[in-house]
C-alpha cells in the first residue's frame, strides 16, 4: 500500500519507513504531490498531527500518516515545544535552532537542562476519516552545552541519552530506532493497526 507520510525531510522518510517496515507500506514524501505545506495553526502536537495528516490525504488521495514532534524543555516551560522546527524563524535550519537553543540556557547546570523528545503519530485512511488512529512516545533525557555527533537531524546533536551515555546524534539509527521518541509512537501505531483498533 502507498502511504504518504506529510512530510518534506527525506530523512524523516526514511526513518519512518523502517520503523513501519512490518506494514510493507511504501511512504511517498508530501512533495511528490504539492508544494504547499500544511498550516500547523493548532497549539498541541495532536491537533497539527491531525491537520497535516488531513491536509496531506487531501491533496494526495492516499491514505496518510503525519507526525508532529518536538523538543520540549522542562527550563523554557516546555519550548521549543510545537515551535521546534521553526524556534529560530520560519526558514531557520537546523544550525539556527540549536544555536538558539544553547543562548536560552546558556550558563544553566546540567541539573536544569532536562528535557523530552515528544512525537505523535496520526494515521488517516482518507482526508475525512472520522477515527484516525494516534499514538504519542516520549524520549527523556538533557541538553548538552554544545553539539555532539554527525547522525541523526534537528536537535539529536544536543539531546542527551543518558542510557546510552551520548548524544542522540552519537547513536547508530539502527539503536536510535529502537529507543527514540519516534520509535515509540511507531510502535504503539503499527500495534494499533496490526491490530485493527
Amino acid at each position: 500500500m502507498e502511504v504518504v507520510l506529510a512530510s518534506r525531510n527525506a530523512g524523516k522518510l526514511t526513518e519512518m519507513q523502517t520503523l513501519l517496515a512490518p506494514l510493507s507500506w511504501t511512504l511517498r514524501l508530501l512533495s511528490d504531490y504539492t508544494d504547499q505545506a500544511a498550516v500547523e495553526s493548532a497549539s498541541s502536537f495532536v491537533e497539527n498531527a491531525l491537520i497535516k495528516a488531513r491536509h496531506a490525504a487531501q491533496v494526495s488521495g492516499l491514505p496518510a500518516i503525519a507526525d508532529d514532534s518536538g523538543l520540549e524543555v522542562a527550563a523554557l516551560n516546555g519550548a521549543p515545544g510545537v515551535y521546534s522546527a521553526r524556534y529560530a524563524g520560519h526558514n531557520a535550519s537546523d544550525a539556527d535552532n540549536n544555536a538558539k537553543l544553547l543562548d536560552a540556557l546558556e550558563g544553566l547546570p546540567e541539573a536544569q537542562r532536562t528535557a523530552r523528545f515528544v512525537c505523535v503519530l496520526s494515521f488517516m485512511r482518507h482526508a475525512a476519516d472520522p477515527t484516525p488512529v494516534i499514538a504519542e512516545g516520549c524520549w527523556r533525557g538533557r541538553i548538552l552545552d554544545a553539539a555532539r555527533g554527525t547522525q541523526g537531524f534537528g536537535y539529536d546533536p544536543l539531546f542527551f541519552v543518558p542510557e546510552h551515555h551520548c548524544s542522540s546524534a552519537e547513536l547508530a539509527p539502527a539503536l536510535k530506532n529502537r529507543c527514540s521518541h519516534r520509535a515509540l509512537a511507531a510502535a504503539t501505531l503499527l500495534a494499533r493497526l496490526q491490530s485493527g483498533t
